[in-house]
């Protein structure tokens, strides 16, 4: 398989290069945030489930429905796979 070839602009125009510059500093910064949010979001999840010995999947999930707001939904699901699995496999 051949490799395309892109055309490039070469931004010759010094405040294009400027403005592109900002741009890529901006989205490596939003990137560094949310990296952070994620280990704490990380760290959090241990910490508690260490402190009350509760399984972290189970704590993390709690999270992700609060999050969502989508308690039924989850419910419903689970709901959904319980009945066919022992239909399926029982």
């Amino acid at each position: 398989m051949a490799i395309q070839q892109l055309s490039v602009n070469l931004l010759s125009n010094p405040e294009d290069r400027k403005k592109l510059l900002g741009v890529i500093s901006e989205c490596s910064d939003a990137m560094t945030r949310a990296q952070a949010e994620k280990d704490l979001i990380r760290e959090s999840i241990s910490d508690i489930s260490k402190k009350l010995e509760i399984p972290k999947r189970l704590v993390a999930k709690m999270v992700k429905v609060y999050y969502k707001q989508n308690y039924d939904e989850e419910v419903a699901v689970h709901d959904q796979f319980e009945t066919l699995y022992e239909t399926v496999v029982k």
